[in-house]
């Protein structure tokens, strides 16, 4: 079978002559003759055929590589790739029948010199790299070899998670900000007046204000050990990865629904404009006082309710004087309603009570100034000597309630 480079050489002769035929004609400003023509296309078809001959040969020492993984060894005894590459179990397999191949056959050959051998010669860093391998599964009792036996893992699940809802409801959401922001607003109306036939008008004001948005920063930090990111076989980074992304979205819509806390934005809740309607049980006036609230301020846009799940049991077991079960849908005065754990405790106590938020969920402004940063660290002190890593995730972000009048809330007692 002819060598590649052969198989080369006779394709660039080949290309050559055609080459010869083709600018003889040119020369002499014609077209090609029908013995040259037949010659080019006899041509052309052996350089079709060298180049098919190529193109398999190339592949097969392409896998030829990728199955004896060889590698070679400098005159210095430095191997150009590291011995993660380097199969123990190959080598063993092969010394058996006096034949090692691929890196297993180079490393083996650079170790033996000088020297009389027997069998065949592993890297130190390979036997005495800090890990020891039992050969069988059951011995010896103190650590058998079963060990080393795969267990495989099923598909990661996740643990249950709560309801982020403040987004889904139709918040306005503004992404890529860069410096602080003011959203002004019109706060009142001048007024329009009825005069007589060439009198003066009375003149009055609108009014102005304006809700300002700056970044606020929510972080959260895991500690990943070496032996995790060595051992895992799932998508550990992965995992961590989204895991770190949700907590922080969890805090951003808590604080949306209330915050007000230490270097958290500004929720529904924690709002001094936005009106907390009187305490009660949950019934249909109850969402009624809220609804009728909205629309005195006229308040158009599409609105909906929030509440806790708690609250969601309580209006499930309502029922008329006959015992029989109100709707949920007559109870929330056929208007959405949503229900989250993110939706905080009012008063403590047996039970806890809870809010029931109701707006134009559209006046909620959420201002991202970044998305999730999240960087892998393993040059902190507290683990870079432990071999491990630390996850860090960033969000800059704001809530900003642009009108209060457009949303209420009351304490539902139990």
């Amino acid at each position: 079978m002819p060598k590649l480079n052969d198989l080369k050489e006779q394709r660039a002769a080949k290309v050559s002559e055609m080459r010869a035929i083709n600018e003889k004609a040119l020369a002499a400003n014609r077209d090609l003759d029908d013995g040259e023509r037949t010659r080019f296309e006899g041509l052309e078809t052996e350089t079709r055929s060298l180049s098919d001959q190529i193109d398999r040969s190339e592949r097969l020492a392409e896998f030829e590589r990728y199955e004896e993984r060889g590698e070679a060894v400098n005159e210095n005894g430095d191997m150009r790739r590291e011995l993660r590459n380097y199969n123990l179990g190959k080598a063993t397999r092969e010394s058996f029948s006096d034949r090692l191949t691929g890196l297993e056959a180079e490393v083996h050959a650079e170790l033996a010199k000088g020297r009389e051998v027997r069998g065949v010669m592993v890297p130190t860093e390979i036997l005495l790299g800090g890990e020891t391998r039992a050969l069988t599964t059951t011995t010896p009792a103190g650590g058998p070899g079963g060990n080393m036996v795969r267990t495989d893992l099923a598909a990661m699940t996740d643990h249950r998670r709560p309801a982020l809802k403040v987004e889904a409801l139709g918040a306005t959401v503004m992404r890529g900000l860069v410096g602080n922001l003011d959203l002004p607003r019109l706060t009142g109306s001048g007024s329009a007046y009825w005069i007589a036939e060439h009198t003066d008008t009375t003149r009055s004001d609108a009014k102005f204000g304006k809700k300002s948005m700056s970044p606020n920063t929510v972080s959260g930090e895991y500690e990943v050990s070496r032996r995790m990111l060595l051992q895992s076989n799932e998508a550990l980074d992965g995992i961590l990865r989204r895991d770190l992304g949700f907590i922080l979205a969890q805090a951003l819509d808590a604080a949306a629904i209330k915050g007000g806390g230490a270097n958290q934005p500004t929720g529904i809740m924690a709002d001094a404009d936005v009106e907390e309607l009187p305490a009660a049980a949950i019934s249909s006036d109850a969402t009624a006082d809220m609804i009728a609230a909205l629309e005195l301020d006229d308040v158009t846009g599409t609105r909906a309710f929030l509440t806790h799940p708690a609250v969601m049991k309580l209006a499930r077991k309502l029922k008329d004087g006959d015992g029989h079960v109100i709707t949920v849908a007559e109870t929330f005065q056929g208007e959405r309603v949503e229900s989250t754990t993110q939706v905080p405790v009012v008063t403590a106590g047996t039970p806890d009570t809870r809010a029931l938020i109701y707006g134009e969920w559209a006046s909620l402004y959420l201002g991202y100034w970044s998305g999730v940063d999240i960087l892998l660290n393993p040059y902190h002190s507290d683990v870079a000597s432990k071999g491990g890593a630390l996850m860090h995730a960033f969000l800059d972000a704001d809530v900003v309630v642009r009108h209060p009048e457009g949303f209420r809330w009351m304490e539902i007692t139990g």
